[in-house]
């Protein structure tokens, strides 16, 4: 057997203890903070992975319960304005002119893509007579 399954399962118990410390310590920076108790925002806040939290049953207890208080205290005043921010309502506008402008350029293309349809038409109409018509010495009985 290669390696040292010891050293391994050694190894692979500081890499958790650390993971847990370091979501330990990215609770209390969240709670500091006055964050939103996420278990995506945690794994962000800690650098460890979403499935570590979810697998770690403690740390995972920890923040359903600090998510479910979070939840139950009221919202404050300033956080419940119902009307959109300036920078939102800006951002609106400016998506609904480049919408319109997107709009308008797409049926000019349209229109131009009809002309020149029309245009190929014609111009295979035309040169489809142009095989057909005799040729000149076929009119004569005439060979070369």
């Amino acid at each position: 057997m290669r390696g040292n399954p010891d050293n391994l399962r050694q190894a692979a118990a500081r890499k958790s203890a650390a993971a847990e410390t370091r979501a330990e310590q990215g609770l209390r920076e969240m709670i500091r903070r006055n964050e939103p108790i996420t278990f995506r925002g945690l794994a962000q806040t800690a650098g460890v992975s979403l499935d570590f939290l979810y697998r770690h049953i403690p740390i995972r207890q920890r923040v359903e319960h600090l998510r479910a208080q979070q939840q139950n205290t009221p919202i404050p005043a300033a956080a419940t304005v119902d009307a959109p921010s300036s920078v939102v309502r800006t951002l609106t506008a400016q998506l609904a002119a480049l919408k319109q402008q997107h709009r308008d350029e797409v049926h000019q293309l349209r229109q131009a893509l009809e002309t020149a349809h029309g245009e190929i038409l014609d111009l295979r109409r035309r040169a489809g007579r142009r095989n057909v018509e005799p040729s000149p010495q076929a009119e004569t009985g005439t060979s070369s």
